[in-house]
């Protein structure tokens, strides 16, 4: 009897969203990544973050252009190379054909007329500001993708932002000034009036533009979230976004040549129209490259529940025993310590969570992290002297302020009962238990595995 098209559903999704991949071939586990990669993907786009966020890009593109503009302008014309400005814009707004070039002229009509020396200190103060808050805000979306709570000193984002906005421009035109001298030598010319050089040369030149839109992706995926991010992530990302975004463009450019209609529902706004939409398709490439990067490096962030993992409190109880016991047996052994990444590939849960059982247990005062961007952690005491009990209690006070807690939620006189037979219950079955006695049973790292296992036929 052939089973119902439901049944087979089912089992393709719990084959796709199997808790843990470690007894798969290593085929089968890629092919089961990239199939989660695509499905989680499609999700943000759809319900997630990534329009919204890109949305708030879009607006304070729009507030922050021709400040930004105007200010590489200024440090450009000190170099004197600011008309290199107006050709730059043209590729950028390309994909808008005849629309394309009259926003870069009536930019660059602002631009022309913006008089910087004419601002004041207040007025130039605001300037920057505005210019400086673009910048903030990519990084907050960026770092809103690799799930990064914390951003840079302020005395870090003021230098870096300058640096960038700067001498970024001048990086830049002075690279594509080299170039261009370099390929007008006699030297160069001569080779490449020799055939098959020269038809290589022809060849490069067409994929120099997504080789370049490909090497500023990489750059900017890798060092823009706050957050250390691995080469080779990057660099992927970078490839499918500086692809996706050559081909929007050349996708974008079809659509308002053929397109005629606009300009009968628009009117004088069609090109603002186009102008914002070319906008929000250029940051949604953008942040979509961000969230590629993210899940390649984070992979156990591929779960099939969308929004932030939230354990419940058996799970949360679970994984602060496992994280103590791994913790200790490293330690005992005389193994180097555990890190967050460390621990949340060998555990295979997404890092989050871990970084909830790791900050309880520090700020209890059961581990002590090593100073760094990637910290590792070592019992704060004695084995011996950390009971489970403590281990427990920490992780069940974790979460709880200063007025969320429960001394302040009055209860009454049988529930007060419940819970006071409850804790004491909870005390008196570990009361002779230490995470020492807890490595020590469960055989060091034989435990773990035993862990995983359980949890895996659960």
């Amino acid at each position: 009897m052939l089973d119902r098209p439901d049944n087979w559903l089912r089992r393709l999704e719990r084959a796709i969203w199997k808790p843990h991949l470690a007894p798969l071939p290593a085929w089968r586990t890629r092919v089961v990544r990239t199939v989660r990669l695509v499905i989680v993907l499609f999700r943000d786009v759809m319900q997630g973050q990534l329009t919204l966020w890109t949305m708030s890009l879009v607006y304070t593109s729009l507030l922050s252009m021709v400040p930004l503009l105007a200010l590489s302008f200024s440090v450009l014309k000190a170099f004197g190379v600011h008309n290199q400005v107006e050709p730059l814009l043209k590729n950028l707004l390309a994909p808008l054909g005849e629309q394309g070039l009259e926003i870069t002229s009536r930019l660059m009509g602002f631009i022309e007329n913006m008089n910087v020396g004419v601002l004041g200190a207040i007025g130039l103060a605001l300037l920057i500001y505005t210019v400086v808050s673009m910048v903030q805000k990519i990084e907050e979306s960026f770092n809103a993708i690799w799930h990064v709570s914390q951003l840079r000193s302020l005395g870090e984002r003021f230098s870096r932002y300058l640096s960038v906005l700067l001498v970024g421009p001048i990086l830049v035109f002075a690279a594509l000034g080299i170039t261009t001298m370099a390929v007008r030598t006699d030297v160069v010319q001569a080779v490449l009036a020799i055939d098959p050089f020269g038809r290589v040369v022809l060849g490069i030149g067409k994929l120099l533009p997504y080789v370049l839109v490909i090497a500023a992706f990489t750059f900017v995926y890798r060092f823009v979230p706050n957050t250390r991010v691995r080469f080779t992530p990057a660099f992927i990302a970078g490839i499918i976004g500086g692809i996706l975004w050559q081909s929007a463009g050349w996708a974008f450019a079809m659509f308002v040549a053929s397109s005629t209609q606009y300009a009968a529902i628009y009117a004088s706004f069609a090109v603002f129209v186009l102008f914002l939409l070319w906008l929000y398709v250029s940051w949604l490439v953008l942040l979509f490259g961000a969230a590629i990067s993210f899940y390649l490096q984070h992979p156990d962030y591929l779960y099939a529940m969308p929004g932030e993992p939230r354990l419940s409190n058996r799970m949360r109880e679970r994984l602060v025993l496992v994280v103590m016991q791994l913790i200790g047996s490293h330690f005992v052994q005389g193994l180097p310590p555990w890190t967050l990444r460390q621990l949340t590939q060998r555990l295979g849960i997404p890092m989050h969570s871990v970084n909830v059982a790791l900050d309880a247990l520090s700020q209890g005062g059961l581990l002590t992290p090593s100073e760094g961007d990637q910290p590792a952690y070592l019992p704060a005491r004695d084995l011996s002297h950390i009971s489970i009990a403590d281990v427990l209690a920490t992780i069940r006070k974790a979460g709880e302020d200063g007025y969320l807690t429960p001394e302040a939620l009055m209860l009454p006189e049988s529930v007060e009962n419940v819970v006071a037979r409850v804790d004491r219950a909870l005390a008196e079955s570990v009361e002779d238990l230490s995470v020492r006695a807890l490595v020590g049973e469960s055989g060091g790292l034989a435990g773990a595995e035993q862990w995983r296992t359980n949890a895996a036929t659960q």
